[in-house]
């Protein structure tokens, strides 16, 4: 096999995989059974909420009935306590320090691929398999992150965060395939989610509406909607229910003397309570030419000094080319050659090198084109929750199927 294959040569070891009830997991666990290792399922339950949104119950049904045509054992484990406490008041304490959290990035640092993992290898497994696009090649310094084949769908951003060497226990059948060749395996080994829509948005909210989701758990606390030059153009709901770069919901009418164009969230002024908008004409107040980060984690070894990078700092991006100065403490100081609209705090600075994922970091403050500051607000302890990754514990709960 050559360094990039992401299904080694057959074992007969057994393999954890993995099964979300959707087609990804289950060609992976497909994949893994014919290259004859022994391939066992395990369904995570992270998020239970019986309000017509939660999916958990379907999406077992579905893998009950891929691991009963891939004659698979299919193990199911709950999760949802240790959800709520590492990744949901992860995301509620970022919101309410006004930051945009990315709860999928935290997820799989802390739950699939830190309990979830862990227990695969106690049930006896010596690997963990998902149906996630990305590569792991094994490199004479050790395991290397890589962009899937199908960009489209490569999820090497969202992996970023993971502890590197967890990789060393980790497989990604579908890195070299396209979505299409995946749904076409699943076709012609006959199973019934082949056709299965792709999930989307963050797990545990689903397809509800977001703002009413947040409501549930976030304090309303309304202050001025204002323009550049200080104008008063409405009220906002609560700093935390808007995002960098949001248009839609801001319940901006016309304003005398100013063009009919859309409204768009400039920055946040947390110690005045303040939403500052632009119009379309002025979206190049959006942009950033730099931002900083916390702490990095390497998924190669530390990098120290200056360096090149390709960058994204947002799931749907191409890689920006940009300069990385590292700090002393491990941060970062991220310059690009081109500005970057909305540049969030909150979200995650990823960093690449012809393919390789090196890692990445969240990013506390931007420097927008405009001379402002987004994210220059004093730290919330929420911050705290993002060091170094914490050892995971055991969930109370499993079952045989």
């Amino acid at each position: 096999m050559n360094e990039n294959s992401t299904v080694p040569a057959p074992s007969g070891e057994r393999v954890i995989v993995g099964l979300s009830g959707g087609v990804d997991s289950a060609v992976a666990a497909l994949l893994l059974r014919d290259a004859g290792y022994d391939v066992q399922g395990l369904f995570m339950s992270n998020w239970e909420e019986d309000d017509g949104y939660c999916t958990t119950a379907r999406d077992y049904q579905d893998a009950r009935t891929v691991a009963r045509e891939l004659g698979i054992v299919l193990h199911r484990v709950n999760f949802a306590d240790q959800y709520r406490e590492q990744v949901f008041a992860h995301f509620l304490a970022e919101y309410r320090a006004g930051r945009t959290p990315n709860p999928d990035v935290l997820c799989n640092r802390e739950i699939k691929f830190g309990l979830c993992l862990d227990y695969a290898l106690r049930l006896g497994a010596r690997l963990f398999a998902t149906g996630h696009y990305a590569r792991r090649v094994e490199l004479e310094d050790g395991p290397a992150l890589y962009q899937a084949r199908d960009r489209g769908k490569d999820q090497s951003y969202f992996l970023h965060a993971v502890a590197r060497e967890r990789y060393a226990r980790v497989l990604f059948p579908l890195g070299e395939l396209l979505k299409e060749q995946v749904r076409e395996l699943a076709r012609g080994a006959g199973l019934p989610v082949h056709d299965k829509p792709d999930s989307t948005g963050i797990c545990f909210i689903g397809e509800r509406p977001f703002a009413e989701f947040l409501g549930r758990y976030l304090q309303r606390a309304p202050g001025p909607i204002e323009a550049l030059d200080g104008r008063p153009l409405g009220q906002h709901r609560g700093l935390p229910f808007y995002t960098l770069g949001q248009r839609a919901g801001l319940a901006i009418g016309g304003a005398r003397g100013r063009a009919q164009e859309p409204w768009y969230v400039a920055y946040k002024d947390a110690a005045r309570n303040a939403l500052i908008v632009v119009q379309r004409h002025e979206q190049h107040r959006l942009e950033a030419d730099a931002v900083a980060t916390g702490p990095l984690n390497w998924l190669c070894p530390a990098r120290s000094g200056r360096f090149d990078a390709g960058v994204k700092l947002r799931y749907r991006q191409a890689e920006q080319p940009a300069r990385v100065s590292v700090r002393p403490d491990g941060s970062a100081w991220i310059e690009f050659e081109a500005p970057q609209r909305a540049a969030t705090p909150g979200q995650f600075a990823v960093l690449y090198q012809q393919g390789r994922c090196l890692g990445g970091g969240v990013v506390e403050q931007a420097r927008l084109t405009s001379g402002q500051h987004a994210g220059a607000e004093a730290r919330s302890d929420a911050q705290q929750l993002k060091s170094a990754y914490r050892p995971p514990r055991a969930p109370d709960i499993i079952r045989r199927i």
